[in-house]
Protein backbone atom coordinates (compact mmCIF):
# COMPACT_ATOMS: atom_id res chain seq x y z
CA UNK A 1 0.00 0.00 0.00
CA UNK A 2 1.23 3.46 -0.83
CA UNK A 3 -0.11 7.00 -0.81
CA UNK A 4 0.65 10.34 -2.42
CA UNK A 5 0.79 13.00 0.30
CA UNK A 6 1.24 16.77 0.21
CA UNK A 7 3.99 17.73 2.66
CA UNK A 8 5.08 21.38 2.89
CA UNK A 9 3.72 22.17 -0.56
CA UNK A 10 5.35 19.18 -2.31
CA UNK A 11 3.77 15.89 -3.34
CA UNK A 12 5.57 12.83 -1.99
CA UNK A 13 5.00 9.10 -2.46
CA UNK A 14 5.04 7.31 0.90
CA UNK A 15 4.95 3.64 1.86
CA UNK A 16 4.49 2.13 5.27
CA UNK A 17 7.77 1.20 6.98
CA UNK A 18 9.96 3.35 4.71
CA UNK A 19 11.89 6.60 5.20
CA UNK A 20 11.28 9.91 3.45
CA UNK A 21 13.18 13.18 3.48
CA UNK A 22 10.79 16.15 3.65
CA UNK A 23 11.56 19.86 3.80
CA UNK A 24 12.40 20.80 7.38
CA UNK A 25 9.41 20.22 9.67
CA UNK A 26 8.84 21.70 13.10
CA UNK A 27 9.20 19.15 15.85
CA UNK A 28 11.82 17.30 17.82
CA UNK A 29 13.43 13.93 17.28
CA UNK A 30 11.00 11.17 18.27
CA UNK A 31 7.84 13.27 17.84
CA UNK A 32 4.90 11.86 15.91
CA UNK A 33 3.72 13.74 12.82
CA UNK A 34 0.43 13.37 11.00
CA UNK A 35 -0.19 14.24 7.37
CA UNK A 36 -3.87 14.74 6.53
CA UNK A 37 -3.47 16.02 2.95
CA UNK A 38 -3.62 12.63 1.22
CA UNK A 39 -4.16 13.00 -2.53
CA UNK A 40 -4.23 9.35 -3.61
CA UNK A 41 -4.09 5.90 -2.04
CA UNK A 42 -3.39 2.52 -3.62
CA UNK A 43 -4.34 -0.64 -1.72
CA UNK A 44 -3.28 -3.67 -3.81
CA UNK A 45 -4.58 -2.23 -7.07
CA UNK A 46 -7.59 -0.40 -5.61
CA UNK A 47 -6.90 3.27 -6.29
CA UNK A 48 -8.75 5.98 -4.36
CA UNK A 49 -8.39 9.46 -5.78
CA UNK A 50 -9.33 12.53 -3.75
CA UNK A 51 -10.97 15.71 -4.93
CA UNK A 52 -8.68 17.34 -3.81
CA UNK A 53 -8.00 15.16 -0.73
CA UNK A 54 -9.08 11.65 0.28
CA UNK A 55 -11.40 11.95 3.28
CA UNK A 56 -10.79 9.89 6.40
CA UNK A 57 -7.23 8.85 5.51
CA UNK A 58 -4.18 10.06 7.43
CA UNK A 59 -0.50 9.17 7.24
CA UNK A 60 1.30 8.84 10.58
CA UNK A 61 5.07 9.08 10.88
CA UNK A 62 7.87 9.60 13.39
CA UNK A 63 10.63 12.21 13.13
CA UNK A 64 14.07 10.58 13.22
CA UNK A 65 16.14 13.75 12.96
CA UNK A 66 17.18 16.70 10.86
CA UNK A 67 19.81 16.32 8.14
CA UNK A 68 21.45 18.51 5.48
CA UNK A 69 21.26 17.76 1.78
CA UNK A 70 24.07 17.79 -0.75
CA UNK A 71 25.86 21.05 -1.48
CA UNK A 72 24.52 22.91 -4.50
CA UNK A 73 26.88 25.34 -6.22
CA UNK A 74 25.72 28.20 -8.42
CA UNK A 75 28.24 29.90 -10.73
CA UNK A 76 27.41 33.09 -12.60
CA UNK A 77 29.61 34.67 -15.25
CA UNK A 78 29.34 37.40 -17.86
CA UNK A 79 31.90 37.04 -20.58
CA UNK A 80 34.34 39.82 -21.32
CA UNK A 81 33.12 41.84 -18.30
CA UNK A 82 35.21 40.33 -15.51
CA UNK A 83 32.08 39.33 -13.58
CA UNK A 84 32.29 35.95 -11.82
CA UNK A 85 30.30 34.94 -8.77
CA UNK A 86 30.04 31.62 -6.95
CA UNK A 87 27.38 30.94 -4.34
CA UNK A 88 25.87 27.79 -2.93
CA UNK A 89 23.70 26.30 -0.24
CA UNK A 90 22.73 23.08 1.53
CA UNK A 91 19.04 22.46 2.09
CA UNK A 92 17.73 21.27 5.45
CA UNK A 93 15.59 18.13 5.51
CA UNK A 94 13.73 16.12 8.14
CA UNK A 95 14.04 12.33 8.06
CA UNK A 96 10.64 10.77 8.73
CA UNK A 97 9.76 7.08 9.23
CA UNK A 98 6.27 6.33 7.89
CA UNK A 99 4.51 4.12 10.43
CA UNK A 100 1.00 3.71 9.03
CA UNK A 101 -1.33 4.76 6.24
CA UNK A 102 -5.05 4.86 6.85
Amino acid sequence: MYAIVEIAGQQTKVESGKFIYANKLSGNEGDAVEFANVLLTDDNGTITLGAPFVSGVKVVGKILGNVKGDKIRIFKKKRRKGYRKTIGHRSHYTKVLIESIG
